[in-house]
């Protein structure tokens, strides 16, 4: 299909990421994606992931790595979608969240190369394709970027109140090229990286669960569409009300 739109994602081996792919899979859309890791074996029959690159983009220059092949692999066809969806949260070894006090600025360092320097350096990367797709950039926030999270530590909540503010700037910049940029922030989602302490704060839940990684994913898919063509410089919560208490 000569007329099929390209998404490119961060962090689709898992999680909100892989729940994401496979939305964007569902709609049709080709997909190219990286992550630390390998797809998972059963993904790789997807005909609509076409490309996945390995690279770790909490190392400086993995990030300009992925560009590079990625506009490679496009070879001057549009973007219509790039999802920064890749982030870290360190523990310290007995799952303290790593605060100021605990903390190495090495730890600091390595979040904010992922969480905010990353998508930085991709929607520059890829500005060219997005502004011929005239497409649209979604970052993955989070509710601890707005609020004392329990077991979000400093660095990760920081480097995502960063990715908001970030959010904002990126909307007023990239707005002449006709490209939107908006963001997602997430509350407690069920994947694989919740443990069971994360049980008492359905309570503070208004809607009394968890959310469903298909339930962000959907979100995304919906702000890179055209009932969103008027829609930038947003933050989208995803927390069933958590973030109202």
């Amino acid at each position: 299909m000569t007329d099929r739109k390209t998404v490119i994602l961060t962090g689709a081996s898992r999680g909100i990421g892989h729940a994401t792919v496979q939305r964007f899979s569902s709609e049709g859309w080709r997909i190219i994606t990286c992550s630390r890791e390998a797809v998972p074996e059963e993904c790789k029959r997807d005909p609509n992931w076409t490309h996945h690159i390995t690279v770790d983009l909490a190392e400086p220059g993995d990030a300009p790595r992925f560009v590079e092949e990625a506009l490679a692999v496009l070879d001057g066809a549009p973007v219509h979608a790039l999802i920064n969806n890749a982030a870290i949260s360190p523990k310290t070894s007995f799952k303290e969240r790593l605060g100021t006090l605990n903390g190495e600025i090495a730890a600091w360092r390595e979040v904010y190369e992922l969480n905010l320097f990353a998508p930085v350096q991709l929607a520059k990367g890829f500005a060219k394709p997005l502004a011929k797709g005239k497409g649209s950039i979604v970052n993955i926030t989070s509710i601890a970027g707005h609020s004392i999270h329990p077991f979000a530590g400093s660095a990760y909540s920081t480097s995502k109140a960063a990715l908001s503010g970030l959010t904002r700037e990126m909307a007023g910049e990239f707005a002449p090229l006709g490209v939107r940029v908006n963001a997602v922030a997430p509350g407690e989602i069920e994947t694989a990286m919740i443990g069971p302490e994360y049980e008492a704060l359905i309570p503070r839940i208004p809607m009394g669960r968890m959310g469903t990684p298909a339930e962000v994913a959907g979100v995304i898919f919906q702000l890179c569409g055209p009932d969103f063509a008027y829609v930038t410089g947003t933050e989208i919560f995803l927390t069933g009300g958590q973030h109202l208490v």
